[in-house]
């Protein structure tokens, strides 16, 4: 029997559920969801690292004293290792204000408040400590629970869950959304944020393995359907992550700080190595990912390719805000697991290089990040108006 590559097999179960995460039901219809402890099975080939100093922590909107939760609202999701799914341990702070419960304050300013000393200090440590230039992203997608902590959260009040059933738990964020939601933005929210379409492209991100290190080669597709190398990149670090828990909204959020560096001046035999792979690939719509290689050719020198992205976007701007809209097709090798998805990414332009340069007081910064949590919670939370 031939070979047939991991990314080129279809299951045979057709009953198998899909990888993105059904639509949720408002508030405690929702449902949480159950990641697997399975997904660390992708460790190896995620390319999202953190920082020495970085802080991941996790805080909850709209969990109200009359409220608990039960195993009848948690499902357990495909066990599906892919890139946005890396499991991480978070603590929660377990004052009242960090669980944005029964307090006057909007949710948008207590996030502000609890995630502003982490944003500063961040920006304050990358400054000190790289030449990269940090950004700052809002995703939106569903905060996935390990199944092995169902038992902590059954029948938890509000006042538990912030002091005990999110201690210490693993959580993985899912970035997938429906396509109704993306119509919403494109049709609906866009025209109200005063951003303005910039381009459509059409991607791909190749990931090697060196024996050391990953890279990321991001490449377009020229006339004779071969990819085009336009930049080398390291993998992205983390040096901050605030998970918010927005169980009175349909979507919950995730607020990134990160740096990602960019090689100019790799090694000729490096180059020659990193050139021979993405001119051996072959784009191909049927498989997943979007690339393959002919056999033994998905290696080079010291570099292996470890994972592939398929990535179509379209961006928006603005002076203070970059909205990606995007369908990303991902496969790793190493899991033999692939997963195509709808992401909606908002990047905040200014607000970092304004802490970084100094020359804008801090209150003032912090009134601008306050009014794009505001923004976020007006229009990016939930599936409709």
């Amino acid at each position: 029997m031939a070979y047939i590559p991991p990314n080129l097999r279809r299951s045979k179960d057709p009953q198998r559920p899909s990888p993105v995460p059904e639509m949720l039901e408002p508030i405690f219809n929702r449902k949480l969801k159950l990641g697997s402890s399975k997904h660390d099975a992708g460790a190896s080939t995620n390319c999202i690292e953190y920082g020495d100093h970085a802080v991941h922590r996790s805080f909850v909107c709209g969990l109200d004293n009359n409220k608990s939760i039960s195993s009848d609202h948690f499902e357990e999701v495909p066990e599906e290792p892919d890139e946005q799914k890396r499991s991480v341990t978070i603590n929660l702070a377990t004052d009242n204000d960090k669980a944005c419960a029964n307090i006057s304050r909007s949710p948008w300013e207590s996030i502000a408040a609890n995630v502003w000393p982490d944003v500063l200090s961040a920006c304050n440590i990358v400054k000190n400590e790289m030449e990269e230039k940090p950004k700052m992203v809002a995703r939106f997608g569903n905060i996935l629970f390990d199944e092995n902590d169902l038992l902590s959260l059954e029948s938890a009040s509000e006042h538990q869950v912030a002091e005990t059933a999110f201690k210490a738990m693993r959580t993985c964020f899912d970035t997938g959304v429906p396509a109704t939601y993306m119509e919403k933005i494109v049709h609906k929210v866009v025209p109200k944020i005063g951003v303005d379409f910039v381009q459509d492209k059409d991607i791909y991100h190749v990931q090697l393995y060196d024996g050391t290190r990953q890279i990321l080669c991001k490449c377009t597709v020229k006339e004779d359907k071969k990819l085009e190398l336009y930049k080398v990149q390291l993998n992205q670090v983390r040096h901050m992550v605030a998970d918010i828990f927005c169980f009175d909204e349909d979507l919950d959020l995730r607020l990134a700080l990160y740096t990602r560096s960019t090689l100019f001046a790799l090694p000729d035999d490096e180059m020659n190595s990193i050139r021979i792979l993405i001119n051996s690939a072959i784009p191909d719509p049927k498989v997943k990912g979007g690339l393959r290689w002919p056999v033994g050719k998905s290696y080079s020198g010291n570099y292996t390719v470890v994972g592939v992205w398929h990535n179509e976007f379209k961006s928006y701007k603005s002076p203070s805000l970059k909205l990606k809209v995007r369908n990303v097709d991902r496969f790793l090798f190493k899991a033999g697991t692939g997963v195509a998805t709808i992401e909606i990414n908002l990047k905040f332009r200014r607000i970092i290089s304004d802490i970084q340069d100094g020359e804008i007081d801090t209150d003032s910064i912090y009134n601008g990040f306050k009014d794009k949590l505001r923004l976020i919670w007006d229009h990016f939370l939930s599936w409709e108006d």
